[in-house]
């Protein structure tokens, strides 16, 4: 017979349990797609029709959001740095602050998080309705691999997609961090972009296209993995894609907090 203090000890213990085993489970199912991705993209499996289709939805669809993403970040970052930073520093420091808040931390990150509500919801509530339709089920019938007739696609869509789109938010962040620099502080271009690249590194770039490109790779793998787990009609369509979004929301939130250790020291 357990004592009344324990018991709380017990519940605890068993829900961190069943937590454990779940991550645990969507681990492993996640290592297998993504090695069954990667066994049909080595043996050219993969529709190049259908990855240009995906790179159409994925990339040139999400231009307007990510160019509106792009522009208020460069515009919030010039602005609340103009604020805290022109009484103590000369003013020309802000391009570094600009340039650098945008290219390493807000270009990739705000630009993966816009794109899990406008791509990875998308892919999940779409394969998870076919999984309940029972479309999934008809592939098998007709011999056909689910994985790569419809994950393949969408990852390797995503891995080239997110990187090109975090390069135009980079560069539209820069100029709309020029234009309110000036536009706030009479801060001029020329001023802007020498400090900018007083603290500027080649390898910046090479750090937020790196950052785009794993972030391009989780996705649209989770989706598709959330997407194929789907079960229970409508109601479950609903469901897995909330859980989904806040898979991919959690991940994109800790892979950015991995980059600095591991590649910026």
């Amino acid at each position: 017979m357990s004592l009344p203090l324990t018991k709380p000890i017990e519940d605890w213990l068993a829900a961190f349990g069943r937590g454990s085993l779940v991550t645990l489970e969507h681990a492993g199912s996640l290592g297998q797609l993504f090695g069954q991705i990667v066994m049909a993209v080595v043996r050219f499996k993969v529709s190049f029709r259908e990855v240009v289709s995906q790179f159409y939805i994925m990339g040139i669809q999400s231009l307007p959001i990510v160019l509106v993403t792009g522009s208020l970040a460069g515009i919030v970052t010039s602005q609340q740095g103009g604020y805290q930073m022109t009484s103590v520093v000369p003013q020309y420091v802000l391009g570094s602050l600009v340039v650098e808040t945008v290219v390493l931390e807000m270009g990739p990150v705000l630009t993966a998080l816009v794109l899990v509500g406008r791509i990875g919801a998308r892919i999940t509530a779409e394969l998870g309705t076919m999984v309940v339709s029972e479309q999934i089920d008809a592939y098998h019938s007709l011999g056909r691999d689910p994985v790569v007739a419809l994950a393949a696609p969408r990852v390797v869509a995503g891995i080239f997609v997110l990187p090109l789109l975090v390069g135009i938010a980079n560069f539209i962040g820069i100029l709309a961090g020029v234009a309110a620099a000036n536009i706030d502080l009479g801060l001029g271009s020329e001023s802007f972009f020498y400090g900018a690249r007083l603290f500027w590194h080649s390898y910046d770039l090479f750090y937020s296209l790196a950052k785009a490109t794993v972030f391009g790779l989780a996705i649209p793998l989770i989706s598709v993995h959330m997407g194929f787990r789907t079960r229970g009609g409508a109601e479950g369509v609903g469901r897995t894609t909330t859980q989904a979004v806040m898979f991919m929301t959690l991940t994109i939130l800790i892979l950015d907090a991995m980059f600095p250790p591991l590649l910026l020291n």
